[in-house]
């Protein structure tokens, strides 16, 4: 069952924005998307509140998340969230198994 995480990171003086950078600079962002059970790991930057990153994180299930947490990574995410002094907010949403409906479906344009 697939499971997406989303996490606002909250900062001040742009510090949500170089977290997100030094994740990407540094490798460490690379090294969680080829970990087993993960489909997708973006960051991205809110139009509305320029001191907010939303992180989009998916994992094929519970066991890839827990694998994720329980591992070396971890320390490092941790350490970089406390250089930059950040707050976080998260969103959990598990997926449809029976995917979107077709009332929703129409309002995508593919």
């Amino acid at each position: 069952m697939q499971i997406t995480v989303n996490i606002y990171y909250t900062g001040k003086n742009g510090a949500a924005r170089r977290f997100a950078e030094e994740m990407e600079s540094s490798g460490t962002a690379e090294a969680i998307r080829r970990e087993e059970g993960n489909l997708r790991y973006d960051y991205f930057v809110s139009m509305a509140d320029p001191e907010t990153i939303l992180l989009v994180d998916v994992w094929e299930d519970q066991q890839a998340i827990d694998r994720h947490h329980a591992s070396p990574m971890m320390e490092t995410i941790a350490g970089l969230r406390l250089k930059y002094d950040l707050h976080m907010k998260a969103e959990r949403y598990v997926a449809d198994e029976e995917g979107m409906p077709e009332t929703d479906r129409r309002f995508i344009r593919e």
